[in-house]
């Protein structure tokens, strides 16, 4: 098959979805297919170049070169609506490389959909995120509780408050437009949790969709070279948190939960700072900022286990596919598509989103049961498996072909329901 990705970033920009389409087009390749991207002009980067056997494609748009739209000026994301410069880049992108198949990974779909009818192709829909209802992709209400749907009064408040009026009300009458169009067309959308299918409303729907989980690589467990950051780390055995350190990822309450453990190793944060990040922390605590993924992975193999105390739905964790694969339990929230992940008592332990007490007992509890710690450290390298590149890819090729496979009519039922 030719097959076209489209994401709106892509190395050297690094990020779950970036890693995840990176390692997707690696995958397909080494079966054969041929496999070119679609993303966004990064500064510095070239328009075109070979990534192992992927061909990229860098493709300006109108609202990338209005930086003043765009709050961190090296993530200009693409917008819930079709944009002028970039329909014509993928118009011209298309024709090139006449794909079978165009699979695309969240917003940047909507600039393809005027090119769906005349491409010939089939669009595949990957939702990473809860953006084709929410204007700010993460389905929690004004920042502070989880989303019970959308709703024109509640959602323009909400995203003004995080956009500002003018931008909240075009990124939320845009991806309305697009997401009414999106469901009639797109011929799959494949969600990445069961959590992601339900509050987008695929669930409810007539859009065929399956429910599939981002992956790690088959090797996921080999170390590369040890990177310099790494000098930094506390002896082996310490608490990991890996991700923005931000609350809706749970760090505030993460740190009142830490404070009163007790005979607590120290406690390793590895992310980003944000505007919410705390000014404070107790101490033994550590915090290094934007690390290469490979200095991760050598991280999570000297930890002791992982947390991620997030009050947020994540979609799909892929940083606790990472702890598995490295042998180490994590204890999650029960929250979004981390269930979908972490089976409580058998691969990790689950707590009640915002909880710090109840967080802080299942740290002690595995600080204390060393015997429970080690159960759950090899059920969960065992299952990691199932979510490993070859297990997953196979089923997205499934979509493929699927898709392409000829029909009297378009299917009116979900392709899948309840898959995973």
């Amino acid at each position: 098959m030719r097959i076209l990705l489209l994401s709106q970033f892509y190395p050297p920009v690094i990020g779950g979805e970036e890693r995840h389409v990176r390692n997707l087009g690696a995958a397909l390749a080494r079966r054969g297919h041929q496999v070119s991207v679609g993303t966004l002009m990064h500064p510095g980067s070239p328009e075109t170049e070979l990534d192992g056997e992927v061909r990229v494609h860098r493709l300006r748009g109108t609202l990338q070169r209005l930086s003043g739209l765009h709050a961190d000026p090296d993530r200009r994301h693409a917008p819930p609506f079709p944009d002028p410069h970039l329909v014509l880049a993928l118009q011209r992108l298309v024709a090139r490389e006449q794909p079978d198949i165009v699979h695309a990974h969240n917003w940047i779909y909507a600039s393809f959909l005027p090119l769906k009818g005349l491409s010939g192709a089939r669009l595949v829909v990957t939702l990473h995120d809860y953006g084709l209802v929410c204007a700010k992709k993460n389905f929690m209400h004004l920042g502070a509780q989880l989303c019970s749907g959308p709703a024109t009064a509640k959602c323009l408040p909400c995203a003004t408050r995080h956009y500002g009026a003018v931008k909240a009300t075009a990124t939320t009458l845009g991806n309305w437009a697009t997401s009414f169009a999106a469901r009639r067309v797109v011929d799959r959308f494949i969600a990445v949790s069961h959590a992601v299918a339900g509050h987008t409303g695929l669930t409810q729907g007539r859009a065929p969709y399956d429910v599939i989980p981002n992956f790690v690589p088959d090797d996921v467990e080999v170390l590369g070279p040890e990177d310099a950051c790494l000098q930094g780390l506390p002896e082996d055995g310490f608490i990991l948190f890996v991700g923005d350190l931000t609350r809706l990822k749970g760090i505030e309450v993460l740190l009142q939960a830490y404070a009163s453990l007790k005979r607590a190793p120290q406690l390793v944060l590895v992310g980003r700072r944000v505007a919410d990040t705390p000014t404070e922390f107790p101490p033994n605590v550590r915090i290094f900022n934007m690390w290469p993924h490979s200095a991760i992975m050598h991280a999570w193999r000297r930890s002791l286990f992982g947390v991620l105390p997030s009050v947020g739905p994540e979609a799909c964790a892929t940083v606790i596919m990472e702890a598995m694969a490295s042998g180490k339990a994590v204890v999650a929230t029960d929250i979004g598509g981390m269930p979908d992940i972490v089976n409580h008592g058998e691969t990790g332990l689950l707590v009640p989103s915002g909880d710090a007490h109840a967080l802080a007992s299942a740290m002690q509890t595995l600080l204390d049961d060393r015997a429970l710690l080690a159960r759950l450290e090899a059920t969960g390298l065992a299952r990691i498996e199932r979510l490993k590149a070859g297990a997953v890819v196979t089923r997205i090729e499934q979509v493929y072909r699927d898709v392409l496979r000829p029909a009297p009519g378009r299917s009116a039922v979900p392709a899948q329901q309840g898959s995973g």
